[in-house]
């Protein structure tokens, strides 16, 4: 059972972090989009807003059990298969890209305007200030959202385990629901939570080193 449990936690943070990580890759420009068009943002654009607002909206309000029924036939081109954790992978990051472009826009709205406009006054252009400007201000903001969608992602990936998504998830299902061995659904929540609490400190230690405003 310790080698079980020990596979299920690898497979739990290698779904975890690849996701996040993949998501991030998409969710950043997401986020960035729906700012710099927003009508106060730095480049307005009405349409290119609404587009890309609606489609986020449309995947953020679909429940992850059914999003990751919805899209097997998606999984199954883009990694072959539809259960194990590297195919969980696949739903995980079309429900949290989205999610993260949310807060990455929320963050860019922390940004002081008047730095913006120091920076416009200057002759920045809108890219020079997106990744010279936005984006550095808003880090501390940016890596308290990322320890927040890892611990939101680790949620999903446990909810996979319906599917046959592998990690502790498919283990509390698989031994402690349908077995019902109350200790194995017991351990696997106490190591979710272990692993939670390991992602939320290690991101606000890592966000009061970098965080120029609490010095």
């Amino acid at each position: 059972m310790i080698d079980l449990l020990a596979s299920g936690t690898w497979e739990t943070l290698y779904m975890t972090l690849v996701s996040t990580a993949i998501a991030y890759l998409l969710g950043v420009p997401l986020g960035v989009v729906l700012f710099v068009t927003s009508p106060d943002g730095i480049a307005p654009n009405k349409a290119v807003n609404l587009a890309v607002g609606v489609i986020v909206n449309i995947l953020r309000s679909i429940p992850f059990l059914i999003l990751l029924v919805a899209i097997l036939p998606f999984t199954r081109v883009v990694v072959g298969t539809t259960i194990g954790s590297t195919a969980t992978i696949v739903p995980l990051v079309v429900a949290a890209a989205p999610y993260v472009g949310r807060m990455v826009e929320s963050s860019l709205k922390e940004v002081d305007p008047g730095v913006i406009e120091a920076a416009r006054a200057m002759g920045s252009s809108p890219l020079q200030i997106v990744t010279k400007v936005l984006l550095p201000e808003a880090g501390p903001s940016l890596l308290v959202g990322a320890a927040i969608s890892l611990a939101t992602i680790l949620g999903y990936s446990a909810m996979a385990g319906f599917v046959g998504g592998g990690g502790l998830g498919a283990i509390a299902i698989n031994y402690g629901y349908y077995r019902y061995q109350t200790d194995v659904m017991l351990i696997t929540v106490a190591l979710l939570v272990v692993i939670v609490q390991i992602f939320q400190e290690g991101g606000l230690k890592l966000v009061s080193r970098v965080d120029k405003r609490r010095r």
